[in-house]
């Protein structure tokens, strides 16, 4: 009798065992899925974007397409500030663009310089352009329209400074993130510059003018563009040699404008626009979305005469 009901705890203890241990096997399973998963990344796909947001805090706007970056205004709204002259040193004063919201954090800033006997007005489409697009864009008057190119590099960087340090913009900008344009001498001022402050991240010449044809000192990622009809500074004698001159580790590029002369740059221009965007992207915002635009190398087309450049990119 004793054993009988031995016999029968136990076959019952046997039972009730069952319905548990199928679930350990069971959640053994699920557990053993779960690892197979994560080991080929399933999971890791829906982290994947936090974490390369986190790679780059400086991607500002959405994914670019070749239609955002050639359209006439970016993602962001852009205000404006006048600056007057009376209240700065060492430039003419200017025009501050910038993005309107400050939901995105601090932005990149770019300072831009007029040509020979111009004043900021002749370059002032550059400034909400780029500014809708994520960037503090400062166009600016010089001292004189007369000044040479090495003047109006230190201004440019003057009205960096100031843009920086004392705008009342300048809680928008992180001073990390700086580079420089301009037009004719401007252009020639925007390589001074450059020379002269090698932290600089992007520099853009558009149908620049200097005596000096040597670069090798910049250090600076610059996209020289040069206009094929410029008869004021000859793409030969001007922004080829510019081009040439910079450091072959250099990331640099060379776009000559077709069917454009020295002045394209004074009006609103879509090829200059796109890549002058892309380079701002990709080098003061440190972008690697704005790549595909810049390499492979742009092919001609009814507005480039010729494209070169290095490819891909290592800054």
């Amino acid at each position: 009798m004793h054993q009988n009901i031995e016999s029968a705890h136990l076959t019952g203890n046997t039972r009730s065992e069952q319905p548990a241990r199928s679930g350990r096997i069971r959640l053994r399973s699920l557990v053993s899925g779960l690892a197979a998963l994560l080991a080929v990344g399933g999971i890791g796909t829906f982290t994947a974007p936090g974490a390369q947001a986190a790679a780059n805090p400086y991607e500002r706007g959405p994914a670019p397409s070749t239609s955002s970056i050639e359209a006439a205004r970016g993602s962001y709204s852009v205000s404006q500030a006048n600056v007057s002259s009376l209240s700065v040193s060492g430039f003419g004063g200017g025009t501050i663009y910038y993005p309107t919201s400050t939901a995105d954090g601090t932005f990149g800033a770019v300072v831009i310089s007029p040509g020979f006997t111009a004043s900021q007005s002749s370059i002032a489409w550059l400034g909400p352009r780029l500014a809708s697009q994520g960037f503090v864009v400062f166009t600016i008057d010089t001292l004189t329209t007369l000044d040479q190119p090495d003047s109006r590099g230190r201004q440019l960087l003057s009205a960096l400074d100031y843009l920086t340090q004392r705008s009342s913009v300048r809680t928008r900008i992180d001073s990390s993130r700086l580079g420089v344009m301009g037009h004719s001498m401007g252009g020639g001022g925007t390589l001074e510059a450059a020379k002269s402050r090698p932290s600089l991240q992007a520099a853009i010449p558009l149908t620049g003018w200097n005596t000096d044809k040597t670069w090798s000192e910049i250090r600076t990622p610059t996209l020289v563009i040069g206009a094929d009809g410029d008869t004021v500074a000859p793409v030969g004698s001007h922004s080829e040699p510019f081009y040439e001159s910079l450091p072959g580790s250099l990331d640099k590029a060379y776009l000559e404008l077709n069917g454009a002369t020295h002045f394209t740059p004074n009006a609103s221009n879509t090829t200059i626009a796109k890549y002058s965007i892309s380079w701002l992207k990709r080098f003061i915002d440190d972008d690697t979305r704005y790549e595909q635009f810049l390499c492979p190398l742009p092919r001609p087309s009814l507005t480039i005469e010729e494209y070169r450049g290095n490819c891909p990119h290592t800054s």
